[in-house]
């Protein structure tokens, strides 16, 4: 009797569960929504609501919790992703803009555009450990695989900034090219790859010496040059090969990560910002702000198949598996 009805609770609990899928989750920065999109139908299966502005999301390392940049609403909101539900935020500092989480899946790296601070937030015990003073205007936000060291991006100073997250010290600033954007490491660590939206380059820094070893340069035709404004980057995880969203432009360059040469580029949607993989690195989601959609790219192909209409002016994308 008891076995049967243990049989019979357990079957229902595992009915009442939401089946598992993979998911893209994309900020809709004008309308405080997230979009979730189902990466095996391609479709958009569920929107819940945010703080005022959404714009850099991220996960934490089992994927139970999303973080998300809800800029003027100045904080950062920690939400369930299976049901939508705000579960706390946290102190962020004002107009939280991008973040990076440390490796320890503990502290949150995250840039305060109006006070020109990056705020170091113990996310377990939701208090500010440090500020750190940095450039005019912070955006970009990163942090080593190692855990060692956090990069900020200053728009208006044109610097990257080198912080010891030991010390949650600035030790070195590195000039760029106008309005740096985006940062991102390579997965060993080795490198830096930093946009710059007005200068209309990307500067890949050696992280070791601190010191550039090759600036990128994007040339479509039919496309003046100043629609050619590089924000969002993403690397395959092999190393090969590197995607670069170049807002406006309407495009995504696809760069040989090693001998850092344009190989060609896809035509996306209006204004691209921010990208992420599906889990298996198969398709690409880029987030089309003026559009108000994503577009899927196959990657083996380096072909764009789909494009799925989410809220307006998306921003942040990130896939959960």
């Amino acid at each position: 009797m008891l076995t049967r009805l243990f049989a019979s609770t357990a079957l229902a609990m595992c009915t009442a569960l939401p089946a598992l899928a993979q998911e893209i989750y994309v900020s809709n920065e004008k309308d405080d929504t997230i979009s979730v999109i189902d990466v095996k139908t391609l479709e958009v299966t569920r929107t819940f609501e945010t703080g005022e502005r959404p714009r850099g999301i991220i996960f934490s390392k089992d994927y139970s919790r999303l973080y998300v940049c809800a800029s003027d609403s100045d904080t950062v909101q920690v939400i369930d992703p299976l049901t939508g539900k705000i579960l706390h935020d946290l102190p962020s500092g004002e107009d939280p803009e991008q973040f990076a989480l440390h490796p320890n899946d503990r502290h949150l790296y995250i840039a305060n555009e109006d006070d020109a601070i990056t705020t170091v937030v113990d996310t377990a015990e939701r208090k500010v450990l440090a500020q750190i003073d940095v450039g005019i205007e912070p955006e970009g936000m990163a942090v080593s695989p190692d855990g060692k060291v956090a990069i900020t991006t200053s728009e208006t100073t044109n610097m990257v900034h080198w912080i010891d997250t030991e010390a949650h010290a600035l030790v070195h600033n590195s000039l760029v090219d106008q309005r740096p954007r985006h940062a991102e490491f390579t997965d060993d660590g080795k490198y830096l790859w930093v946009s710059s939206e007005i200068g209309g380059t990307v500067t890949v820094f050696e992280v070791a010496s601190k010191e550039p070893v090759a600036t990128l340069t994007f040339e479509i035709k039919g496309i003046h040059k100043d629609r050619v404004q590089p924000v969002g980057i993403r690397l395959t995880s092999d190393g090969k090969t590197a995607f670069i969203a170049l807002g406006p432009a309407n495009h995504v360059a696809v760069v040989d990560a090693q001998s850092f040469a344009v190989e060609e580029y896809l035509l996306v949607g209006r204004r691209v910002w921010h990208m992420d993989f599906d889990p298996a690195q198969k398709l690409l989601f880029t987030s089309n702000g003026v559009s108000g959609d994503v577009t899927v790219i196959d990657v083996a192909r380096r072909e764009p198949i789909k494009t799925i209409k989410v809220g307006r002016f998306p921003w942040g994308v990130k896939a959960r598996p």
